[in-house]
């Protein structure tokens, strides 16, 4: 077999266990399709995301299912006001019997990392998270450790509740890949949540260990296929044409006067590196204008700040972000 066939083998592998996690946390989360779908996405083209929503819209769980279904070390941090940096980076222990200090690692030398309710920690911890984030490493001490790929930081944020929370700066919100909302389930979609977790209440006895469908292996050979993925100079054209409009270039000029802060260069990065992981999940070999535009409202809503007159009106950045979709021409 040579080497061209190696690689075949190992990329039709690869899509299909991953696309195997997609369809089976699909089944598990009710109405969280594309929750599912920016996870994957931002897992296979190293990226981070913050969930926002209300209490019991499943974000918790959806970080939780997502870790089991893959063979990698998982770890939640509950994000409280007194949590210091070293809870979460680790620290030097002194071990009395060997007389010499011992680095002990935290919870962030893992490699899927959900972060609850990241907005009630401190500035200090916030900070923490922005190297292992950006560079993949940790350092303390003045001794710099490498973080283990697939690295993913899974942060979510109750918008209700801001007694006792520390927004996040800008410079750590330009971190994450995506931005996700998640609104409170529709009554259909309710009534099938009740249903599933009254079945699980009662199978709960014969629960079994759930197995994991991919492990790290998979992940990184997919990473390494996606550069394979083609963006067309057209679509390049059009990722950097719809960031540049928060700036008020070209079809932006209708609305610059109500963004404040633009997206930065990272923004374009990160739709493109999205594109092409979410065409290599649907199986295709180039990226498409519809899958920028798809993927843009998450992307950028994050990015950008809109100023006093904008939000009095109740306008939102995703009102914002629709409204430079529908002007930006794609060609």
């Amino acid at each position: 077999m040579n080497a061209d066939s190696d690689a075949a083998t190992a990329s039709s592998a690869a899509h299909k266990s991953l696309r195997h996690v997609q369809q089976s946390l699909e089944k598990q989360l009710i109405g969280l399709d594309t929750l599912v779908e920016r996870l994957l996405v931002a897992l296979l083209s190293g990226g981070h995301m913050l969930i926002e929503g209300p209490p019991g819209v499943a974000k918790t769980r959806t970080i939780k299912c997502f870790a089991d279904l893959l063979s990698v070390q998982f770890v939640r941090i509950q994000a409280t006001p007194d949590l210091l940096p070293a809870d979460i980076t680790g620290t030097d222990m002194y071990q009395q019997q060997s007389g010499q200090f011992t680095f002990l690692p935290g919870p962030l030398f893992n490699q899927i990392i959900l972060v609850d309710e990241v907005n009630r920690a401190p500035p200090k911890v916030q900070s923490a998270l922005l190297e292992a984030m950006g560079e993949r490493q940790i350092t303390t001490s003045g001794v710099t450790r490498k973080l283990e790929e697939p690295f993913l930081v899974a942060a979510t944020q109750n918008p209700i509740e801001h007694e006792g929370t520390y927004p996040l700066p800008e410079a750590q919100l330009d971190r994450f890949m995506f931005f996700i909302h998640l609104d409170l389930p529709d009554v259909d979609n309710e009534r099938r949540i009740l249903d599933q977790v009254l079945t699980e209440a009662a199978e709960q006895s014969e629960a079994q260990a759930v197995t994991p469908i991919a492990d790290s292996q998979s992940i990184l050979q997919a990473r390494r296929e996606l550069s394979s993925v083609f963006i067309s100079e057209a679509v390049r054209d059009y990722i950097v044409r719809l960031v540049g409009a928060t700036r008020g270039y070209g079809a932006g000029g209708v609305s610059a006067d109500s963004i404040a802060q633009a997206a930065s260069p990272r923004a374009s990065i990160n739709l493109a590196l999205a594109a092409q992981a979410t065409a290599w999940l649907d199986g295709r070999e180039f990226v498409t204008p519809d899958d920028v535009a798809s993927l843009a409202p998450d992307v950028l809503c994050g990015r950008i700040a809109l100023d006093y007159k904008a939000r009095a009106s109740g306008i939102s950045t995703r009102d914002v972000i629709q409204t430079l979709l529908e002007t930006t021409p794609r060609v």
